[in-house]
């Protein structure tokens, strides 16, 4: 191999690399995120007995505050429950992506990480300004939609296909 050729290849390796820590990066913020909605998702069925938070507002959880406000649901839908469809729309975009080798499931996950990054910033601020109390556990699912419509947006930019 001549030095030119093991040059370009160390560079390619570069990029691989950089390409991958960047989807596992994604895919680790979005499991997150998945089971974070997940929780919530089954409290609101289950009955919020079984939310396990750390804030006390007004003699009893914040997040049970939270939950059970009128912006805890969209026309009966729980937020949670949106929250993770989003995370599987997330997870289907990766897959999208490696299925077909585009730029349809890069956009896909963008627009995804985009929409679920400007609702977890509404709710944010209805829980500063509107129900004086915060959840933990939205604020999780907030703090890894931010780090994803970063991530996703690097990967959009990049335009770089995911090789599986």
């Amino acid at each position: 191999m001549s030095a030119t050729q093991d040059s370009a290849h160390q560079s390619a390796a570069r990029v691989s690399a950089r390409r991958d820590r960047l989807i596992i990066a994604i895919l680790v913020f979005t499991t997150i995120g998945f089971l974070d909605a997940a929780y919530l998702t089954y409290v609101h069925y289950k009955g919020f007995s079984a939310l396990a938070c750390f804030g006390a507002h007004s003699g009893h959880s914040s997040c049970v505050t939270v939950q059970s406000s009128p912006w805890a649901k969209i026309d009966g839908v729980p937020v949670a429950l949106l929250g993770l469809i989003g995370y599987v729309g997330l997870f289907v975009s990766y897959f999208v992506t490696a299925r077909l080798n585009g730029e349809i499931g890069r956009a896909m996950g963008f627009c995804i990480a985009l929409i679920g990054f400007g609702f977890s910033a509404y709710l944010t601020y209805r829980e500063l300004f509107s129900i004086h109390a915060i959840c933990e556990w939205c604020v999780g699912s907030a703090v890894c939609m931010t780090f994803l419509v970063v991530l996703t947006a690097i990967r959009f930019l990049r335009g770089e296909p995911v090789t599986t």
